[in-house]
């Protein structure tokens, strides 16, 4: 049986990856700094993270979903302070977790890693210009470790969803919200369950061919 591990799983995308692949017959071991999850990790302690791994892994599937939003607030008012936490955890969570994770991967000779990026990654939305520039770096690292793994077994590739219904976007201004949505032609959130779909694939023997890849899931907003 396969294992795979969940970042940010508690709650919103990571909790619906985590059930969807549960149902594939995955062992599915989540991991959150909030309670809730199997077991508490902090993605920008590498200490902390390289300790689960030994204690836990190797993991088969490795889901990076922890993140959050960053400051809300035009360029100029960003704090430095927030900018950085906001790169420390969706950017270089994923590089500690990815590292972690992929010798045991390699050593296995089959892994599979998704990572969650985003619209904003893509296309930059404005008044949240840490979160896009973490999104499109997650972007960059999934392609370039992508190809680098792509003799190895070990598939890597993104998603990119539009704004989903989660709880991480209910700390998101009602303005810049609405402003969001109004980029999507369905003209409506996005489910964490029809994410989980696609994270599902990408986790799969089926996906067999693709990596260094990142797979729109925005209700028709991207345009290429």
């Amino acid at each position: 049986m396969r294992r795979a591990l969940v970042t940010g799983g508690a709650s919103g995308l990571g909790q619906a990856c985590a059930a969807r692949l549960r149902d594939d017959g995955f062992t599915v071991t989540t991991v959150d700094r909030a309670g809730g999850a199997d077991a508490v990790v902090d993605v920008t302690e590498r200490g902390e993270i390289d300790a689960f791994v030994r204690e836990h892994g190797p993991f088969d599937v490795l889901i990076n979903s922890a993140g959050i939003v960053g400051p809300n607030a035009d360029f100029a008012d960003v704090d430095a302070a927030d900018w950085e936490r906001t790169l420390a955890v969706n950017l270089t969570g994923t590089f500690h977790m990815s590292q972690a994770v992929v010798p045991g991967m390699i050593a296995n000779g089959w892994g599979r890693i998704v990572n969650i990026a985003s619209i904003a990654g893509m296309e930059g939305n404005p008044r949240l210009t840490a979160y896009s520039a973490s999104k499109a770096a997650v972007i960059g690292l999934t392609k370039a470790l992508g190809k680098e793994l792509a003799l190895s077994g070990v598939l890597v590739n993104a998603i990119a969803p539009a704004v989903i219904e989660t709880p991480m976007n209910a700390t998101t201004r009602p303005d810049v919200l609405a402003t969001l949505i109004e980029k999507i032609p369905m003209r409506r959130l996005g489910r964490a369950e029809e994410v989980a779909e696609l994270v599902a694939w990408l986790a799969s023997d089926k996906c067999s061919f693709s990596t260094g890849a990142v797979y729109d899931i925005s209700g028709g907003r991207a345009s290429y």
